[in-house]
Parts: structure tokens; sequence; C-alpha cells
């Protein structure tokens, strides 16, 4: 190599080192402007799992909320002053954060494990469709009033109640009409990312960012930790090599089985087993189960070592033989014929707190070996 390009290759180099040390520097600088204001981070919460949230805190107890749908929602102390020249798109929370409309279901427990249950005003779902006790409770008292769905909020009592902020689902994407609504009338929305989450604990561990609502961040980080701990004990243990299927039988006549690498089938891997389905369902879009006809799920899934039945939907299952109603194709599956049939509780999906202890519970049907371990935190035995 000449005197000449050996000097260009060099500076070439030191460019590229210069330019990757530079970026790397400015996504970890603890001094990093978010706001738009010249304000220094004091300090960000350590996430473990979740990849869709951040909080950023900032001197005087102020704190940043940025989701990654790019909304960022700025936390003002109570009876601290908005700062000045911040982003025009940052949202200002003041604290105390009350009166909130609550449409992600899977937020309501998180609330409730927080003892946080008094700052939720207003239900997108209705009392009877609560399987958090407390929540149903509260309903019950009229403490949560039911203000409407995701797709048709009752806007008046919403307004009447003095609501503060509304917490939906990414279900409101599909009617956009009502966030822009919601946003005119001066009510700051929030869309819950956790189902984006890739590992079921990133879901869990949205409590942290609700934490910062309700200020609880301490305790959050105490529930979190709970849950890592049931994941940190199974952890360690080989896979057992035992084939699941998780699914439920429509009104229509369909299996609906859960799409291949989800947040529960992730949970059926973490806790030592194989989903029967190792390409269902399209990785791209958002829909996490598949239908399927009755013949196709039978020769999919008819070895599968154990079935988890959903009862999410169609209500829990008392035995066997009304399984077995359900099609009489399942008789011939081997989990059916063993006695390895486990059926969810309702709760399921509604419990984001308790997805450590869901996968300890996993964990323990496919290598206890007891024939007398009927029932589980989130699971029991068909028989």
């Amino acid at each position: 190599m000449t005197s000449k390009r050996f000097t260009c290759f060099m500076f070439c180099c030191l460019l590229a080192l210069l330019t990757l040390g530079g970026c790397a520097g400015d996504a970890l600088s603890p001094t990093l402007d978010k706001l738009g204001n010249g304000w220094k981070i004091e300090r960000s919460l350590k996430l473990q799992y979740a990849q869709n949230f951040s909080v950023d805190y900032y001197a005087g107890g102020y704190a940043l909320l940025t989701l990654s749908n790019g909304d960022r929602f700025l936390v003002v102390p109570e009876g601290g002053d908005i700062p000045s020249n911040i982003d025009t798109g940052i949202t200002v929370l003041r604290r105390p954060v009350r009166d909130i409309y609550l449409v992600a279901t899977s937020v309501m427990c998180l609330f409730d494990a927080l003892d946080a249950l008094s700052r939720i005003r207003l239900s997108g779902t209705k009392a009877r469709d609560w399987y958090i006790e407390n929540a149903r409770a509260a309903m019950g008292r009229g403490e949560i009033l039911y203000a409407g769905n995701y797709s048709a909020p009752d806007y008046e009592l919403i307004l009447s109640t003095g609501c503060t902020l509304a917490i939906q689902s990414t279900m409101v994407n599909h009617t956009p009409e009502v966030r822009e609504r919601l946003t005119a009338l001066g009510i700051p929305v929030l869309v819950d990312q956790s189902s984006y989450e890739p590992h079921p604990l990133g879901r869990t561990e949205w409590i942290k960012l609700y934490a910062v609502l309700a200020e609880k961040e301490y305790e959050a980080q105490r529930l979190f930790d709970e849950q890592t701990a049931y994941l940190d004990a199974v952890a360690g243990q080989k896979s057992t090599g035992k084939t699941v299927a998780f699914f439920y039988i429509s009104s229509s006549g369909y299996a609906v089985a859960r799409k291949s690498g989800d947040y529960v089938t992730r949970m059926i891997e973490l806790a030592g087993g194989e989903y029967i389905f190792k390409n269902l369902g399209d990785a791209q879009t958002a829909v996490s189960a598949v239908p399927l006809e009755m013949e196709a799920f039978y020769l999919a899934a008819k070895d599968a070592d154990y079935i988890i039945y959903n009862s999410t939907i169609g209500g829990e299952l008392a035995s066997l033989g009304e399984l077995v109603a359900l099609n009489g194709l399942l008789a011939d599956f081997k989990a059916v014929q063993n006695g390895d049939v486990w059926c969810t509780g309702k709760n399921l999906f509604q419990e984001t707190t308790q997805l450590g202890l869901m996968i300890a519970n996993m964990n323990e049907m496919l290598t206890s070996g007891n024939p007398d371990l009927t029932r589980l935190e989130f699971l029991y035995k068909l028989q």
C-alpha cells in the first residue's frame, strides 16, 4: 500500500470511529435533551424486558414518559410549573393524575396491584366483564363508572367527571376519530403499547410506567421483581421436549389457536415446553389468534403432549366430556387420551401483573408428574 493510500485509509478509519463513538455517546448520554428546552436528564428508569416505553427523570420531580409510537408525556409534580419552551408534541400531565378513563383492559390489574384503583374513575369495560374482583367491586359501589368502550365513549360522562387522562389500547387505532375527539375536548390520550412487547415480562414491566402516574414506583419494582423471580426459578431448566397446543373452539366450530411467536406461546417455551405449531399465522400482523378448520387442526395438533384450552372466550369447561362434546375429533387427541388436558381461568388475559407466575404454572404442569395435581393459580386439569 502506497503512503498516500495508507494515509487515506487511516483517515477513513478514524472518521468512522469518531462517528460511531458520537452516536453511541448520544444514545446513552444522561444529559441528552429530550424536552427541547435544554433540561438535562438526572436519571433514566432501568428496564429489564420492556422495549416500548422509557422514563426519564428531571430535577424537581418531573418525569418524561416516551412511548414507542412516538407519544411523549411530561408528568409535572403537584404545584410545579410547566417548563417553558418544551417541544410542542409533549403532552403535560399534572400530578395527581386521577379520574382516569381506562379502556385498556390489561392495565386495570396494574393499577389494582399498585393499590391505585382510586385513580380510575371511568372504565371501558362493564362490571360483569371484569375478572379482577376489586375492579368489579369498585364499579358495584359506583366508584368506577362505565363510560363506553374504545369505539363509543360516553363523551358527556367523561367530561362531567373531570377526566384528566384516557388510557386506550391499540384498538383505538382502528377508530382514530375517537382519539381526535377526546384530544379536542382537552383529554390527553395514552395508547398502551404493552401488547407489542416481545417478551411476556415486558408486558408486566409496564407497571413501572403506570407507577409514575400513580406515584408508586417503589411498589412497582417490588411487584415486578416477584414475577422475575418466578421466571428465574425455571430459566435454568432444560426444555422438557413436551409439545403443547393452546386453543379454543369457536361458536362456528373452528379451532382458534394462538399465533406462533406471540407472548402466550413464548410463555410456553419459557416454561420448558414446545408450542405445537412452528409457523402459524403472519408474524407481521397484530392478530394473535388463527382460526383453523377442525380437520386441519386435528392433523397438526392431535399428537400434542398437552392441551391448554383457552376458556377466556367461550367459558370455562368442567370436564373432558365437555371438551370432547365441542368436537368429537378431540377424543382422538393424544393429550385427551392420556388425561393431560388443562384449562385456563377466565382471568388469564386480565392478569398482566402475574405473567411470571403463569410461566411457573405451565412449568409445573409440564414437569410435576404428580397425578394428584389438578389445580394451579391460572390452570386447572380437566378430568
